[in-house]
């Protein structure tokens, strides 16, 4: 019975040993703050109130960037979702490719299963890591190659991601159903999806033919947004089938934010990475019923006020689990704003005085300031004081600097044109990068004073979208610190200037253009 007595005690005090370490274990993991990519679609430099334009209000932004570092001079690598966000995840530069346009909704996965990722940099770490909302980076091994009916492949676990729960492609385009984990969600075996971006399927109706059908929204003059009709809104594609499996836009927001709370609350004991792609001010813009006509500027408005509602479930989300003060946020957009994109919303009509662009020229699309400087925000209270931060930063320097911040190489070869910019995030260096490369319809090259925008054939202004592209045949050069809005072009008065930028310019183009380095293999 002794004897008993002694080894039961000694299993007690071996379990209590055992799980003392493993606590001190999960305490030393814990040291590494918990990372959230809170990117935003199509939010413009002076969407939100704490930018300093107060015609709508974000408190929770404002409340996130109050606790945190606010960021004047920050980018994204493109004007458009697509080669913004492969650039973001995969720190090599959209342009060095030629097949990282705006993905159809059924392309095929831009990011390469071979390629590292900043989220097999998390996962080398020893971090969970998700993938929630929109992607917009394509899915299987090719164009059309999805079975939308089974599992598809590749996909998010395949470049770093334990979960997913995306958007097929993006709002205005088919298949307009959620993936969790790479299968349609809810989708009923007897209804398949059919997809086509070549024919339409006979029988089922387009926004072209059948406006009385489109009893949410109806497209524009000319944009495109006529074909298949979801829920009561026309997009671009053709679908057929997966009627169970079709989401409601006005739903969209609340799918985001659940699940990404979820994850949280699932994942709060460990060290997590997450990504969160909001939908809200991407075109289709219909917000749920909670915030429509509350910003008094049309769907458009009222769909920030719900991209603030979602930062504010996550910040509570954080709170209630206990760590906030151990989490760094990354808020951003992928691109600069858009108001008439293809949606008769009445966007234009009741903008009023809110300039979504700032006091900058452009937006979505375009080579001037406002197709890439975007909102960014940094906060981890356990680290980051609160403050505004001129330094000049890239999203493309994303992946160096988590890698620096878990304590993990770059793999060789990866990420080529990022690097490691972790003290300007986090607020312990002032100026940033020398210079950023921003691609639009031509590359510019922007070095905290001086743009240069290189010449190009392309169009001068796109009236679909009534957007400035600044293409010119003729170089251009603007010194920002005297005319942000690069209403005058000074590239006459300071050809050394030029010359240099030109030079800068082909320096970056020279590295990896050809087809052996088009992107980077995993080891």
């Amino acid at each position: 019975m002794k004897q008993s007595i002694i080894f039961g005690m000694g299993a007690v005090l071996l379990a209590s040993c055992s799980g003392n370490q493993q606590k001190a274990k999960q305490q030393t993991e814990q040291k590494l703050p918990n990372v959230i990519f809170l990117i935003g679609d199509d939010v413009g430099y002076g969407d939100l109130s704490c930018y300093g334009h107060a015609s709508i209000q974000t408190p929770n932004v404002e409340r996130l960037a109050a606790q945190g570092l606010r960021f004047t001079d920050a980018h994204a690598v493109a004007a458009t979702s697509t080669p913004s966000r492969y650039s973001l995840f995969t720190g090599h530069y959209a342009w060095r490719r030629n097949d990282t346009g705006i993905a159809a909704g059924n392309a095929g996965m831009v990011i390469r299963p071979e390629q590292e990722t900043v989220a097999d940099v998390f996962h080398a770490a020893g971090y969970t890591t998700g993938a929630i909302g929109k992607w917009h980076l394509g899915l299987a091994d090719t164009t059309a190659g999805q079975d939308w009916n089974g599992f598809i492949t590749p996909g998010p676990q395949d470049i770093g991601f334990d979960y997913s729960y995306i958007m097929a492609a993006t709002g205005d385009r088919v298949p307009c159903v959620w993936l969790e984990n790479q299968r349609v969600v809810n989708l009923d075996p007897a209804d398949p999806i059919e997809v086509s971006y070549k024919e339409p399927f006979p029988g089922e109706p387009l926004g072209k033919d059948h406006p009385e059908l489109l009893t949410k929204l109806k497209p524009s003059p000319n944009h495109g947004h006529n074909q298949a009709i979801v829920n009561g809104i026309s997009r671009i594609g053709y679908m057929k089938g997966g009627k169970q499996a079709l989401w409601e836009d006005e739903n969209i927001a609340d799918s985001i934010t659940v699940k990404a709370v979820q994850f949280i609350e699932q994942h709060k004991a460990e060290p997590f990475f997450l990504y969160v792609g909001t939908n809200d001010i991407h075109v289709p813009r219909y917000p749920h019923e909670r915030f429509r006509g509350k910003s008094g500027m049309g769907y458009r408005g009222d769909a920030i006020l719900q991209f603030d509602w979602t930062v504010g479930e996550i910040m509570a989300a954080l709170e209630k689990a206990g760590i906030a003060e151990n989490t760094l946020i990354v808020l951003s957009s992928d691109n600069g704003p858009v108001v008439d994109d293809g949606y008769a919303d009445r966007a234009v009509e009741l903008l009023g005085e809110h300039k979504p662009w700032g006091p900058m020229r452009g937006g979505k699309y375009s080579n001037f300031e406002a197709g890439t400087r975007v909102p960014f925000i940094v906060s981890w209270p356990a680290r980051v004081k609160p403050g505004v931060s001129e330094a000049l930063v890239s999203q493309i320097d994303l992946f160096a600097s988590m890698a620096s911040l878990v304590g993990q190489p770059v793999p060789e070869g990866a990420a080529p044109d990022s690097r490691d910019q972790l003290k300007a995030l986090l607020g312990e260096d002032p100026n940033g990068r020398d210079y950023i490369i921003e691609q639009a319809g031509s590359l510019s090259v922007q070095n905290r004073g001086w743009k240069y925008i290189a010449p190009s054939n392309g169009a001068a202004y796109a009236k679909l979208t009534n957007t400035e592209l600044g293409n010119n045949k003729e170089p251009q050069l603007y010194d920002l610190k005297a005319d942000i809005g690069e209403r005058t072009n000074v590239a006459s008065d300071h050809p050394d200037v030029v010359a240099a930028m030109q030079q800068c310019l082909e320096q970056e183009k020279a590295k990896g253009m050809n087809e052996e380095t088009k992107y980077v293999k995993k080891k």
